[in-house]
């Protein structure tokens, strides 16, 4: 796999090494199936188990309804509750004040860790706050790298945005596009403004955002197919997740475009899009380890007081490309929902 992009985080190493020595301890889980709130105790992992204390950790996250990436999240911090003897309460809701309650509810209920997403940082500062005020330790995961360490998180498990995005731009320059274009599926998400800023910055070519409605997945293939069909120029298609690099090969098919679709994330269906030459390729930023790593992460310093990083340092599951060079060896992991 394509590590190049790695140089800014080898200063990390001593943290992920310490955490992937941690997820070598974990035991098989079966996925969740993804809704609005549910309590998760995990299952088929007897074998192993931590004898530590019961424990509940709330897993709180901006998903939107059908967005199958977290599913792979959900599935990672599922194995880790169950190795750990942790009830696992999920619960999400893309719009950020209704995240906020859900963070507030875990309050109101006496968990014992939280891990939270951080895609839009401003509305959760007061109750992230409130639970720290509470005795609550809580993690983040995935989104809100710039923010996790002045709001007060213990840890962070996720990828450098920006290093994400900047190692997209070399890589188009290194297949030759020239015209690019940045789709984004969710409006305010520092995250994802981040990755189309780091193309940006690195991208010899010329690339654009292009805003759709990621909930509406209908109406994103009509807007990318209207962008192929107005700007015949655009030779790379950018995605920031999966299901919308799917619905961009779509809209390559139905314009006629001679574009390729590059995009952020993975899962199995698009590990075989890769295969098969649709998807040219994908930066995999690890969700499995990134739930794992939040549970497990919130065990360990319950359990011992340890924490990865140092408080100071971030663990970063990502970037690393997956494209026709590599795709073979990552398949098998995305057909078990780890990858």
């Amino acid at each position: 796999m394509d590590r190049s992009s790695h140089a800014r985080s080898r200063r990390f190493a001593p943290a992920v090494a310490l955490a992937a020595a941690v997820a070598l301890t974990l035991a098989g889980c079966s996925s969740g199936s993804g809704g609005k709130k549910s309590d998760e105790e995990g299952s088929g992992a007897s074998a192993g188990k931590a004898a530590t204390p019961r424990m509940t950790v709330a897993l709180v996250t901006h998903q939107a309804p059908g967005d199958t990436f977290w599913d792979i999240v959900r599935k990672g911090a599922e194995a880790a509750a169950a190795k750990d003897n942790v009830k696992l309460v999920y619960s999400a809701d893309p719009n950020a004040g209704n995240q906020a309650n859900l963070v507030q509810n875990a309050i109101d209920q006496k968990v014992d860790g939280i891990a939270v997403t951080l895609a839009k940082p401003d509305a959760l500062k007061s109750v992230v706050s409130k639970a720290r005020e509470a005795g609550i330790p809580v993690v983040g995961l995935n989104s809100g790298l710039s923010d996790w360490k002045q709001m007060g998180l213990l840890e962070f498990f996720g990828q450098d945005e920006s290093v994400a995005g900047e190692a997209f731009g070399k890589k188009l320059n290194e297949v030759g596009a020239k015209r690019a274009v940045c789709v984004v599926h969710e409006q305010g998400n520092v995250g994802l403004t981040q990755r189309c800023d780091g193309v940006k910055k690195t991208f010899e070519g010329s690339v654009e955002n292009l805003y759709v409605n990621g909930t509406d997945m209908p109406s994103v293939k009509s807007t990318v197919t209207a962008k192929l069909k107005q700007d015949t120029a655009i030779d790379h298609v950018v995605t920031l997740g999966a299901p919308f690099a799917m619905t961009a090969v779509q809209s390559v098919d139905e314009t006629g475009s001679k574009a390729e679709v590059a995009t952020f994330d993975l899962n199995e269906q698009l590990t075989g899009a890769i295969q098969k030459g649709d998807i040219e390729f994908a930066v995999d930023q690890q969700p499995y380890l990134q739930g794992y790593l939040a549970v497990d992460g919130l065990w360990l310093y319950k359990s011992n007081g340890n924490y990865s990083g140092g408080g100071e340092q971030p663990v970063l599951t990502g970037p690393a490309f997956v494209d026709k060079s590599n795709v073979e060896t990552v398949a098998g992991f995305a057909a078990k929902g780890t990858r």
